[in-house]
């Protein structure tokens, strides 16, 4: 099933289509007007509706039902992961989280971070084309690029949700999915290869976040970031 995405919707009737999209549309896979479309907001809605004008530049979609997401959570998940040498490992941890139902990403940049540039853009694409291939009407927020030090201090005073970093310089923590309570806002750090450092586990520590473990194997960052994704999910199952 093909899914459009769209957020210039005018009176709740008419989709204008980006022209990106429209490419899409109308190069790529040939639709014509009068043809059926899916299409979703990024907001928590998915739409039916029917090609009314099209053109190279843009389609415009006569709205003909609107439906609510079934991706709405109890609980906002927040990952904030050290970014990677490798962005190929970076953007998979993207596209794999954004899947499995991330609500907030900030790129991290850590003692250890041996990369400090990306192209949000990209990342925005991938993003977009993780949600509408699952079908999520809620996308992401992507945050830019930030010095862990100051997103600490941005997150000290948050006591509204439960904040934990795992990291491997103990092996006696208790796993994240016996610390993490249901229904509640998270936000998880990951660090990047070589781990966070122990002064930075200290700051966190001190500024309110839990100490956890994601089991007994050393991880990869995207996997230990996928794993703690999905540990939160599973708690919240």
């Amino acid at each position: 099933m093909i899914i459009f995405f769209c957020n210039d919707i005018r009176d709740g009737v008419l989709a204008h289509f980006s022209e990106e999209e429209t490419k899409h549309c109308v190069q790529v896979l040939r639709k014509k007007q009068g043809d059926a479309v899916k299409f979703i907001d990024g907001e928590g809605s998915w739409y039916e509706g029917e090609i009314q004008e099209l053109s190279k530049r843009q389609v415009t979609v006569k709205i003909t039902a609107t439906h609510e997401g079934t991706d709405h959570q109890s609980f906002r998940l927040h990952m904030a992961v050290a970014l990677l040498k490798n962005m190929d490992r970076f953007e998979w941890f993207i596209e794999k989280a954004t899947e499995i139902g991330v609500d907030e990403i900030t790129p991290l940049l850590t003692e250890h971070t041996e990369r400090s540039k990306l192209r949000p853009e990209r990342l925005e694409k991938i993003i977009l084309s993780a949600a509408k291939q699952c079908l999520r009407t809620r996308l992401p927020k992507l945050n830019e690029l930030v010095d862990f030090e100051d997103f600490i201090k941005m997150n000290a005073t948050n006591e509204e949700e439960a904040r934990f970093i795992p990291h491997c310089h103990k092996t006696d923590l208790t796993h994240l999915k016996n610390n993490c309570p249901a229904s509640t806002n998270v936000t998880v750090l990951i660090g990047p290869e070589g781990d966070f450092s122990a002064a930075e586990v200290a700051l966190a520590l001190s500024n309110g976040f839990q100490e956890v473990g994601l089991g007994a194997n050393r991880l990869r960052t995207e996997t230990a970031a996928i794993t703690a994704c999905h540990t939160v999910h599973l708690v919240n199952v």
